[in-house]
């Protein structure tokens, strides 16, 4: 297994509590491949725990990810310091192939605590994989909120789609 389940597998594998958020949480309540959109990257929310970001960097390297944070190598240690620090700051860690598998790592989502979120998760399987997904409700709103040019493109560009997706889910 490789690729983003292969990541997805070796999250769950250490116990850690995920949810895929953003675009690529989109993209899993659409109903065929017409309604698919476009995004470079896979944003999970973590929740605000350093161990559990301190073992989802583990899990990364695992898989053979690199780990960057504001644009630069994440700092050495990997360690439980570290780890406080950037959940203190909610600072974004991006995993990276370099071949094109980018995931944030994220502690926000803007209008939404990870608990709230965890607790209504929508499971969906994906090559053999348990990917936990947040509802669509709650991505399109997040996206609202965050006030983000790219967020305000992206809910104006498919609208219709997306009223269309949430009244079906």
């Amino acid at each position: 297994m490789t690729g983003f389940p292969a990541l997805v597998a070796a999250l769950t594998a250490a116990g850690l509590r995920f949810i895929l958020i953003g675009v690529a949480g989109a993209n899993h309540w659409a109903r065929s491949g017409a309604a698919i959109f476009t995004t470079q990257d896979y944003d999970l929310f973590l929740p605000l725990d350093p161990e559990a970001e301190l073992a989802a960097w583990q899990a990364c390297q695992s898989v053979g990810l690199e780990l960057w944070s504001d644009g630069e190598p994440l700092g050495q240690p990997l360690d439980l310091w570290l780890a406080e620090a950037v959940v203190r700051r909610r600072a974004l860690v991006r995993a990276s192939d370099g071949r094109g598998l980018d995931v944030d790592l994220s502690l926000v989502m803007a209008g939404f605590d990870f608990e709230t979120v965890w607790s209504e998760r929508r499971v969906f399987l994906v090559d053999g994989v348990e990917i936990p997904v947040a509802r669509l409700s709650h991505i399109v709103e997040s996206k609202a909120r965050a006030g983000r040019e790219k967020d305000r493109l992206f809910l104006a560009s498919h609208a219709d789609a997306l009223r269309d997706l949430m009244n079906d889910g």
